[in-house]
């Protein structure tokens, strides 16, 4: 086609002209009005499409939060109708809809570590743990004219280990048969029985029965007649109550589904599955559910970091003890329980200062000028960090981890506490859900919702009851200092500091309250239980095992 050649226009343009005469400026005109539209086209599809996404996602959250609390799983979804999936889930929601909601979600703790800030502070506390060890080590080397690397308290805490091990296992086998065996069992004749009370409370009975004698009075008896160690009797003690208290979820998530599908012929849908029996078992939770938010994989290095932390922290609680605690109170207690006593007992548990009480010989070793000159170091606050960060934090952490279960807030930021109702709150979220599930909700439930106040003293004098009950098997006396600090001054600090109180004052109270409390019970409790070892009675009756001995003990 031929081309003529360029020419000016009458406006200074330029065109160029063809046979059809087409001018460059009408095609670049054309093309920026089709730029225009498709950048608009592409900016309303982008906006279209994000707000498809949010929606998506948004309905993809909400659906997976209801599924990880609902009372019937997914998997069982295909076998209903969707008439009968309403029904079933109308009929069971009483059950289960104002339960605790697992969601994924890590530990605090592990959060602030991020933070460079932070993270100094722990490296604080190791670099503490190292001045303990080097001192120890420099101590022995003056002392024996060697390094003596013996753990002797550690050695006697842990005693007896091949026994706990094998009363374990009895306990877990114990109670990875007959609780779901009882209950399928029950459920079975239940929804086909003609007599469901009948059969209901029979087969309560025979669950009560093992719940007081095989996993309360026969572990306890193993306790006491084998005379096992500290450390060792608070394994199988607190072993004891978790498993109790995870057999009580597991009956008491179960019992309402079961009866509120008594005519359905779907019931046995909702009965669980070994498989997830079992997971529960070894979950870091005392609430029963079907199913939890699980993590896509296992972090193992994150595994073993946090079981070396556990160790770590038991090695800083010897050394604690042995450099802080027990020189202090070997002497203390072979002395008169007088008041004055007392006092400077429990805050030189609590505040930095010269040891000024004599110390003397005795058959477990001397006491070298260095131990009697030593800085007593704020040994109730570390006892306290130790067991948070330990148990808390490390240990459930890494069970969960293994067993990839997302939700990780077992504790909350007590450490802000302006009120104790918020520091019992937020302490151990674990064993809290439990308390606030199945004794103070169900404590309304019996009660009509009337007696609130009457449900929160239940709650209390529960946790002190179990509290005082352990420590009394494993240190094997009778001195309820733990129980009266609940319930005189917890129960008044909860209703004196409570959430309507904020500001730092309130914190710095909270603070100094949990200090000077965790004075009084590592002073009273060592003052006994040396008591207990240096007057000891051959034949007690009752009421000297109720009498403490600290209060009549001295020995010359």
């Amino acid at each position: 086609m031929p081309v003529s050649p360029e020419r000016d226009g009458p406006d200074g343009t330029r065109h160029l002209t063809t046979n059809g005469k087409v001018e460059v400026e009408q095609i670049i005109s054309k093309k920026l009005q089709l730029k225009r539209r498709a950048e608009h086209l592409k900016l309303d599809l982008m906006k279209e499409l994000d707000s498809q996404v949010s929606e998506f996602m948004d309905g993809l959250i909400e659906e997976s939060v209801s599924l990880e609390s609902a009372p019937v799983p997914a998997a069982f979804s295909p076998l209903l109708s969707e008439k009968e999936r309403n029904k079933l889930s109308r009929s069971l929601g009483s059950a289960q809809n104002h339960g605790k909601v697992f969601a994924i979600r890590r530990s605090i703790l592990d959060e602030l570590f991020e933070v460079n800030h932070i993270r100094t502070i722990y490296h604080m506390f190791i670099a503490l743990l190292v001045l303990f060890i080097f001192s120890t080590l420099v101590v022995d080397f003056i002392d024996e004219g060697r390094l003596v690397l013996d753990f002797d308290l550690l050695v006697y805490a842990f005693g007896q280990f091949p026994l706990v091990v094998s009363t374990w296992m009895c306990m877990f086998l114990s109670m990875l048969v007959v609780p779901f065996a009882l209950f399928h069992v029950w459920a079975g004749h239940y929804t086909s029985s003609g007599h469901p009370i009948v059969w209901s409370v029979l087969v309560g009975s025979v669950f009560l029965l093992y719940q007081v004698y095989g996993l309360g009075i026969l572990p306890t008896s193993v306790v006491l007649k084998n005379g096992l160690p500290p450390a060792s009797c608070f394994i199988i003690i607190m072993e004891q109550v978790r498993l109790m208290m995870k057999a009580h979820s597991f009956v008491r998530e179960n019992v309402p589904k079961v009866v509120a599908s008594r005519n359905d012929k779907n019931y046995s849908l909702i009965l669980p599955h070994f498989s997830q029996y079992l997971y529960f078992l070894f979950a870091p939770t005392l609430i029963y559910r079907d199913n939890y938010p699980r993590n896509p994989h296992i972090r193992w290095g994150y595994v073993g970091t946090k079981f070396s932390q556990v160790l770590g922290c038991l090695f800083y609680a010897y050394y604690v003890f042995v450099r802080l605690c027990i020189p202090q109170f070997r002497s203390i207690s072979m002395q008169l329980f007088d008041l004055r006593a007392m006092v400077l007992c429990v805050f030189n548990s609590i505040l930095p200062g010269k040891n000024k009480t004599k110390l003397i010989h005795d058959s477990c070793g001397v006491l070298t000028a260095v131990q009697k000159n030593c800085i007593l170091y704020t040994t109730g606050a570390l006892v306290l960090f130790l067991a948070f960060f330990a148990f808390l934090h490390c240990w459930l952490n890494a069970f969960a981890e293994m067993l990839r279960f997302g939700d990780r807030m077992f504790y909350k930021d007590w450490w802000n506490s302006t009120s104790f109702a918020n520091y019992y709150r937020t302490w151990n979220v674990v064993v809290h859900d439990w308390l606030y599930y199945y004794v103070y909700k169900d404590y309304l439930l019996m009660t009509g919702k009337r007696f609130r106040t009457g449900a929160m003293l239940f709650v209390f004098t529960v946790s002190a009851v179990v509290h005082e009950y352990i420590l009394a098997i494993c240190f094997g006396f009778f001195y309820p200092v733990l129980f009266c600090l609940f319930m005189c001054f917890g129960m008044m600090f909860n209703f004196i500091l409570h959430d309507q109180r904020k500001g730092p004052i309130w914190n710095i109270i909270m603070w100094t309250a949990l200090f000077l409390g965790q004075g009084v019970l590592i002073c009273l409790y060592s003052q006994e239980w040396y008591a207990q070892r240096y007057c000891p009675l051959d034949e007690p009756s009752f009421l000297d095992l109720l009498k403490p001995r600290s209060w009549t003990c001295h020995q010359i």
